[in-house]
């Protein structure tokens, strides 16, 4: 290996030591195309609602600390998640809203991950997002939770 070749190997393995020791790096997410574009869309277009920490309130937004990717284990939950009016609505390109959705439920939820997680694409946002929900939200949301907990 030439003397520049090693160096620069040398130098990217220290930027990931870096930012894993800072915190400033996200793990591997398969589907989520460009992670730090994706982390500044939530905090720019979702963690006014939902916060940093994806925590929610108890009264309109909904935590996703631990629990969005428990929607995908129901029927008709990864639909959901493509469908509320916050993700439906947002001014984001499809591929953006795919990659801030696939970030989201790495983020917040990956333990809770099914096995088979098939990351959501930018035509299967751009189909979803077409038939946004609306005041229907809150009662299609309860019974895909009470779906969650039998």
């Amino acid at each position: 290996m030439k003397l520049a070749e090693t160096l620069i190997v040398c130098a990217t393995g220290l930027l990931a030591v870096s930012a894993a020791a800072t915190g400033t790096a996200d793990s591997y997410m398969p589907g989520v195309a460009k992670p730090e574009r994706a982390h500044s869309d939530y905090i720019l277009k979702c963690q006014g609602c939902h916060r940093p920490d994806g925590g929610g309130d108890a009264v309109s937004n909904p935590p996703l600390n631990g629990m969005v990717a428990k929607f995908l284990s129901v029927p008709g939950g990864r639909e959901f998640l493509g469908r509320v009016p916050g993700v439906a609505s947002v001014d984001l390109s499809d591929e953006r809203l795919a990659d801030v959705l696939n970030w989201t439920l790495y983020k917040f939820d990956s333990a809770n991950l099914p096995t088979d997680f098939r990351p959501y694409s930018p035509s299967e946002i751009g189909q979803l997002r077409r038939a946004p929900l609306r005041t229907e939200r809150a009662a299609l949301r309860q019974s895909l939770v009470d779906q969650m907990q039998e």
